[in-house]
């Protein structure tokens, strides 16, 4: 793996000498990664003795951010740089090394099938000491574990660019749903509720739909002068996070008495809620009778309180309605910390 200091490319022989000669901290570390289609991050962390409890906060000795990991929307080698490029800048800051690393989890989005797990395996072992050990998942997993001190039981809800909810039992059974990108209908993600109202948008334009707010405040927001243009705004660049960022519009337009808005967050609501449903019922972590206490951890720009139209509350009181035992959880600390807290977990249980 190729690491960098003052600018430049030093390799694994170099980076062993360093090692001997004292320039790097020999302490052992964990590396922690969180990928998405927006951003990649990695955190290294020291091995801490294992004991019951994790110190909180976790100690955390560098942080390091990249672009894009997930290989579904940058391609193999795009996504392989940019893990190995975050990996070794976080190394870098923290004075460590390779052969101190002891255990590295990468959650990134697009891990989807036992066959993505086992390419990245192969290609972390041709980059790492043989000692490491290593754990591959979907990055929901890193966002699960970020609320949950690095345990895996309980459902993780993403709503950010994208959506999707995973789920654990305390004996290792997992479930998901949702997760397939836009394509195939991740509803009530930042993305599908930004498409509906640019949707919604040309539809009143055309005379197809009802006027809605939408249409004068996205083309504000774009600087636009007619919904015409938003055809050509849209396909320039068709990014899903560019898309997303217009959620906010939404949400100001459904707060200002908005009914096509309004029913865009409504059902964006209760696309989520169905997710979570999904998982709980498929896993039981609701109990038999349904009343059973679970952990939901909640995730991402979507459901942040941070508006009178607030959709993560709207959600969890969908839920409450079938599973009165959900127990919320806002995470601490970021998925980043999340995975590294996951990767001491399983050593510790390994060891």
């Amino acid at each position: 793996m190729k690491r960098y200091r003052n600018g430049e490319i030093w390799d694994f022989e170099e980076e062993m000498q360093l090692l001997g000669d004292g320039f790097c901290d020999q302490r052992e570390v964990i590396l922690g990664l969180d990928g998405d289609t927006t951003c990649t991050v990695c955190v290294c962390m020291p091995l801490i003795p294992f004991a019951d409890d994790l110190p909180d906060p976790p100690p955390i000795l560098s942080r390091a951010v990249a672009g894009c990991s997930n290989h579904n929307s940058v391609g193999e080698s795009a996504a392989r740089d940019a893990l190995e490029l975050v990996m070794a800048d976080a190394l870098s800051k923290a004075g460590s090394a390779r052969f101190c690393v002891q255990a590295v989890c990468l959650a990134v989005s697009g891990v989807n099938h036992p066959t993505d797990i086992e390419r990245i395996m192969n290609w972390l072992r041709d980059i790492f000491p043989s000692h490491v050990q290593f754990f591959v998942q979907n990055d929901a997993v890193a966002a699960l574990a970020s609320g949950t001190m690095g345990k895996l039981h309980g459902c993780v809800l993403i709503a950010g660019t994208g959506t999707i909810a995973y789920g654990f039992t305390e004996d290792g059974r997992d479930a998901r749903a949702a997760g397939a990108g836009p394509v195939l209908g991740d509803w009530g993600s930042g993305y599908g509720i930004a498409a509906q109202a640019l949707t919604a948008a040309v539809r009143a334009y055309d005379g197809r739909g009802p006027y809605t707010a939408l249409t004068p405040s996205i083309l504000r927001k774009l600087d636009l002068s007619s919904p015409d243009e938003l055809i050509g705004w849209t396909y320039s660049d068709p990014s899903w996070a560019r898309i997303a960022a217009l959620v906010p519009v939404v949400v100001t337009c459904a707060e200002g008495g908005d009914e096509i808005a309004n029913k865009i967050l409504r059902d964006a609501v209760q696309e989520l809620a169905s997710s979570v449903k999904a998982v709980v019922r498929r896993l039981q972590l609701c109990g038999e009778d349904g009343n059973d206490a679970f952990p939901l951890v909640m995730v991402g720009g979507v459901l942040e309180a941070n508006k009178k139209w607030d959709i993560g509350r709207e959600v969890i009181n969908c839920i409450c309605k079938d599973f009165p035992g959900v127990h919320p959880i806002c995470p601490k600390v970021e998925p980043a910390i999340g995975a590294a807290l996951l990767a001491w977990n399983l050593l510790a249980r390994y060891s």
